[in-house]
């Protein structure tokens, strides 16, 4: 969506206290909302990571397409709107099954991949655990265990204390370190590093995972009885009918194209600078920062993706 020209409404706002700078994300937010409804555009304003920028707490503005690049986890519910990669993923409420097999190696010639182990085992994505080796903050390396069907959220990820950030993924000789195996036949049995794993992974029973050896799988694998439960936590992205954070409804997934993005900055910037304001008092405080952005050229783009037919654009009112 990003041409040579990128046409941006830039605004910043200061404030002495909490309170202000509050009220005045918060007016910023409106006229931000009441813009985008008199253009016409079908658009949620959706809780984000603030990424590079940083701060406590941002929001984007995203217009609803099927060509968007931004995945959206929305529920009409509770009106929860959320980017994927900040949408949290709750733990299963049922309790994880009884182990019914006994845990076995198979032999999975040139299989390194939860599809390919899936179609020759005849075992669906959902009974698999993928492990994922990636750098950890101390130098080492952090084994992420995650369900077959779900993909790791890096955002997530990063933000755990065990997780160098920004995330990466460990190297072919890592993990030859580490498993004594090429990736590709990993598995957290016998695993000598910290293991981390997501809330769904671990309500898995008799499921199959890497052997640490080639052309190797386990089948059967349980917790605590095959090995140790790790630590929990949310790791993955969100999908199609997962529960909302409130509990109420179903989250959906949908596209979006981001045309605004609203920040509350704290004193991230203003510490840095050393930006110091006299208060009514007459006593220095640092100022807090609101930053707040719109894509102008990005929401033509967006209201064409929106409004026309197979004979070309349809400009809103």
């Amino acid at each position: 969506m990003r041409g040579r020209e990128f046409i941006m409404k830039d605004a910043y706002s200061f404030h002495a206290d909490e309170a202000s700078l509050a009220a005045g994300y918060a007016a910023m937010k409106q006229a931000y909302t009441r813009m985008f409804e008199r253009m016409g555009l079908n658009f949620r304003a959706v809780q984000a990571d603030t990424g590079a920028i940083g701060g406590n707490a941002s929001e984007e503005f995203q217009v609803l397409a099927d060509s968007g690049e931004d995945a959206i986890a929305v529920c009409d519910g509770d009106g929860f709107a959320a980017n994927v990669e900040l949408a949290p993923a709750l733990a299963p409420l049922q309790p994880r099954p009884a182990a019914t097999c006994a845990m076995s190696e198979v032999p999975t010639p040139d299989t390194r991949t939860i599809a390919e182990l899936g179609a020759l085992l005849d075992v669906p994505a959902t009974q698999c655990l993928k492990t994922l080796l990636v750098n950890g903050s101390d130098g080492g390396v952090v084994a992420l265990l995650l369900r077959g069907d779900h993909e790791l959220n890096a955002v997530k990820a990063q933000k755990l204390p065990a997780v160098a950030s920004p995330l990466r993924m460990a190297s072919a000789a890592q993990v030859q370190a580490i498993s004594g195996c090429e990736p590709g036949f990993l598995g957290p049995v016998g695993l000598n590093c910290p293991i981390i794993a997501d809330h769904a992974a671990l309500a898995l029973a008799d499921f199959v995972c890497g052997a640490n050896r080639r052309d190797a799988h386990l089948t059967g694998v349980n917790w605590a009885r095959d090995l140790p439960a790790p630590p929990a936590a949310d790791l993955r992205n969100v999908v199609d009918g997962d529960p909302s954070p409130s509990g109420q409804g179903r989250l959906r997934i949908v596209r979006g194209i981001e045309v605004g993005h609203i920040f509350q900055l704290g004193r991230k910037y203003s510490e840095a600078l050393k930006a110091t304001v006299l208060d009514e008092s007459g006593k220095s405080v640092t100022m807090l920062m609101g930053c707040y952005g719109i894509g102008v050229t990005r929401i033509v783009a967006a209201a064409i993706e929106q409004n026309h037919d197979e004979r070309g654009i349809i400009w809103p009112d």
